[in-house]
Formats: structure tokens, sequence, C-alpha cells
């Protein structure tokens, strides 16, 4: 492994860890901690991206699914209040959705790159988050998804009601997948500075 690639990894590997820890905690109705931590892969992949290229994010994606995977592992093995606290559903719906999007990102910033600096970053990013956020909620929340786990009662995310207390009348879960998506999209853009910052340190550095 190139150890030039080393910080990205270790990077990659704190945000996934941290989120799989902080998402067991609630932040106001809709939300939970991990929502704000989990959005940072994104920068962390165009920063390897933007600077070592296309086959170093996607080493970097890879590295950050099998933690990933691992963290999955770890929870279906701790008990909580109502059961383990990783599912089935839970547990591929999040490896499907992080890989998925975050290779979707890499290819749409490979795509982007020659453009201005910030189009690559913010494309992808948002692009790559609204995936996730589909990918995952409705693998691990949907109704017509519970044959995937029949012995996981999710019907509590199926309970009706309007969308984030005040809009047309959804799903629970779908209430949880736009307040998601609304902070993975704010996180992209604020990443833009953190991104600019970094990357020119590094490039300069590399060249």
């Amino acid at each position: 492994m190139n150890t030039k690639y080393l910080p990205g990894i270790l990077a990659m590997a704190a945000v996934v860890v941290a989120s799989n820890i902080l998402v067991q905690f609630l932040f106001g109705q809709w939300l939970t901690w991990g929502a704000f931590t989990y959005p940072l892969a994104f920068l962390v992949t165009d920063v390897m991206n933007r600077v070592y290229g296309v086959a170093a994010a996607r080493r970097v994606v890879f590295v950050g699914f099998l933690v990933g995977v691992g963290c999955s592992l770890v929870g279906t093995q701790i008990m909580g209040e109502f059961g383990p606290l990783v599912t089935l559903r839970i547990a591929v719906g999040s490896g499907i959705a992080f890989l998925t999007a975050q290779l979707l990102d890499v290819a749409i910033f490979d795509r982007l790159r020659g453009g201005k600096w910030w189009q690559a970053p913010v494309f992808s990013s948002i692009i790559g988050s609204s995936v996730d956020t589909a990918l995952f909620f409705t693998i691990a929340f949907s109704g017509i998804l519970t044959w995937l786990e029949p012995g996981n009662d999710v019907s509590w995310a199926g309970e009706m009601l309007p969308m984030l207390g005040a809009g047309p009348v959804v799903p629970l879960w779908v209430s949880l997948a736009v307040a998601d998506w609304g902070v993975k999209l704010a996180i992209a853009l604020a990443a833009l500075i953190p991104f600019r910052l970094i990357t020119r340190k590094l490039m300069a550095q590399v060249a």
C-alpha cells in the first residue's frame, strides 16, 4: 500500500466508525448525530480523487466499505432494548448504499475534474448523497422489502405522519430520509471550504 494514501484511508475509517457509533444517538426528532459525520466520507473521497486520482479514491472507498461491514458485524452482536443494534436490513442497506454512492461519486468527480474547481466536488457529492439516502432508507425501512428480513418488525417506520411534522402525509421513514438528505446537501456545500484548503496543500506537496 502506498503510504501517501494512508491519511485518506485513516480519515475514511474514522468517519465510518464514528458514524456507526453516533447513529445510535438521536438529534431532535428526525436525525441522529451520525447524519452529521457520515457526509464527510464524500469529502475524503473527493480530496483523494483530486490529489491522487481515481484509483486512489476507489481504494479509500473500498477500505471504508470493509470498515463499515466490520462495524455492522459488531453491531449485530450487541443487543439493545429492541434487539440487535444493527439488523440485517440495516447492514445490507448501509453496505450497498455506501459502496454504490461512493463509487458513483468517484466516477462523476472524474468526469467533471476538468471544469471549475468546485463543480466536481459539488455535483459528485450531491448526486452521490442522493443515491446513498434513497438506497439506504428504502432497503432498511421500506415496507415493500420486508421479505429481506421477515423477523425484523419495521412497521414503526411505515407509520403515516406529516412529512417532517408539517408536510404531506408519508411513511415515517420518508421523513427520516428527507431530513438526512437535507443534512448531506448542506454539508456537501459547506465542505467546499475544507476541500479547497486541503487539496491546495496536498497538491503543493506532491507537485
